[in-house]
């Protein structure tokens, strides 16, 4: 693929034309495959060994794994290397959002996210360049596995990356939550509003036994509103990556050339970066997750019903929106879960690291449509088609049942998470305040003027009629 900026590539290393042209969409969807697999792994290792460790093993297994790939002498070991290297990407892409969603206090979790979503986007952007100057597939997978290598070699140094406090502090390990806190506050990491919260949270377990915890496994059958708010939230972010392949299909005609698609599908991946940095911390996660929704199976209707009666340019605009609304629905279920899903630890119960996976995989299994429906070219595209819509739908119907989670901490426990509950749609839930409703303990309380204050009152409001009748 010349265009691609690629003079040897997979399809003319192994001649994958023609009767094996197969093979071209089976090597993309192993690969997601292995990121969906990778991100269910690494979020229960997050939970099991914390963010840090499971960060550095994934990216540490991410170098060997990638020249693997680069080495490999034919196309099954190619199939067998992406796989594995799709697994280690996807576990320290996991471990880094959970632990730097955890670092950040409410108003800024989202900023940060969005900032992160940025580079991403920018990775992409300069990927094509590398590939005009490496010139080869070999050679550029090589290049990308020492970028991971230097990365890997930069983020083992422990202030780069802090273990998680709340991790620490849910697994009870207190003498590592606070150095962790001690170190944040040194470096300025965290507000000051979250940082005390936290030191309190620290001060009363500090009282229990300092050994890690895990909770049971009879523990899930209590989670009705974890589970539900983890399989809506998988069920959004499926539906937002594998409806995409509906609205990219129809700007393929207007983009025949690699490096011009390219470019051109990166452009509403920015504006749905763009439109939930504006929109998600003024109106909510949920009413903005419910709007995306609407416009993603607004679109695909529509254009599943009346493509061939509408003028051409009303189609392009049409994709165009779905493909920005997909977008923007696949980003926000995934920061969506990492908000609403609680920090507790346990087997099967969803925590924040194995509920995250869990809703991660669900997107890149979404995203595997497109290779697959490559695979059959045209046939069943109206089935796809006709299914996702259906599906963008319910999932109307079903975020209306999730919570909100603007402005409001983290859960911590399994009360917490079930505790949260849905809130009007169109009135925004008021945010947390921090002030006590009873006095703390220790300080006396004086009731001595409660009684005649009380008989003042009454007999000021009985005026001339006399006393009252007897009952």
């Amino acid at each position: 693929m010349p265009a691609a900026g690629l003079r040897s590539n997979l399809v003319t290393e192994w001649d994958l034309v023609c009767a094996a042209r197969w093979k071209v969409p089976l090597e993309q969807t192993t690969h997601l495959l292995g990121w969906a697999l990778g991100s269910i792994a690494a979020g229960m290792a997050c939970d099991r060994f914390g963010r840090r460790p499971t960060f550095l093993v994934s990216l540490g297994l991410a170098v060997p794994l990638g020249l693997s790939v680069a080495l490999a002498i034919d196309f099954v070991m190619v199939l067998v290397a992406r796989l594995l290297f799709g697994a280690a990407l996807a576990g320290a892409f996991l471990s880094l959002y959970v632990a730097r969603l955890e670092l950040c206090d409410p108003p800024h979790r989202l900023e940060v996210t969005m900032i992160a979503g940025f580079s991403w986007l920018a990775g992409e952007l300069l990927l094509p360049g590398l590939a005009v100057l490496c010139r080869d597939w070999r050679v550029l997978q090589g290049a990308v596995t020492a970028v991971l290598a230097l990365l890997a070699a930069c983020w083992w140094c422990p202030a780069l990356l802090l273990e998680s406090p709340r991790w620490l502090l849910a697994t009870q390990q207190l003498d590592r939550a606070r150095r962790t806190l001690r170190a944040l506050a040194g470096s300025g990491g965290r507000g000051a509003e979250e940082r005390s919260s936290t030191m309190a949270e620290l001060e009363a377990l500090a009282e229990q036994c300092p050994q890690p915890h895990y909770h049971t496994v009879c523990e899930i059958f209590g989670t009705r509103v974890i589970w539900k708010n983890a399989v809506i939230l998988g069920f959004t972010a499926f539906i937002g990556s594998g409806i995409r392949h509906c609205f990219t299909r129809n700007l393929a005609p207007h983009l025949p050339r690699f490096l011009p698609a390219y470019f051109a599908l990166r452009g509403p991946e920015a504006a749905a970066c763009l439109f939930l940095c504006v929109t998600a911390e003024r109106c909510g996660r949920r009413a903005v997750l419910l709007l995306c929704t609407v416009l993603t199976g607004t679109a695909s209707l529509l254009l599943l019903a009346l493509t061939q009666y509408l003028l051409e340019l009303i189609v392009l605009m049409l994709s165009v929106l779905g493909v920005t609304a997909s977008h923007a629905v696949t980003m926000l279920s995934i920061f969506f879960a990492s908000e609403v899903l609680p920090t507790v630890v346990s087997s099967f119960s969803p925590r924040r690291g194995a509920g995250l996976g869990l809703v991660v995989g669900a997107n890149l299994v979404g995203s595997a449509a497109a290779p697959i429906a490559a695979v059959a070219s045209s046939r069943g595209f109206f089935l796809h088609h006709l299914v996702f819509a259906s599906f963008a739908i319910l999932a109307v119907l079903s975020i209306m049942l999730l919570p909100e989670s603007q402005g409001r901490r983290l859960p911590h426990s399994l009360q917490e998470g079930e505790s949260q509950r849905r809130p009007p749609l169109f009135r925004r839930p008021p945010r947390e305040d921090h002030l006590p409703l009873l006095a703390p303990r220790g300080i006396p309380h004086d009731y001595s003027r409660i009684v005649p204050s009380a008989q003042r009152a009454l007999g000021s409001g009985r005026g001339p009629a006399g006393p009252p009748a007897e009952t």
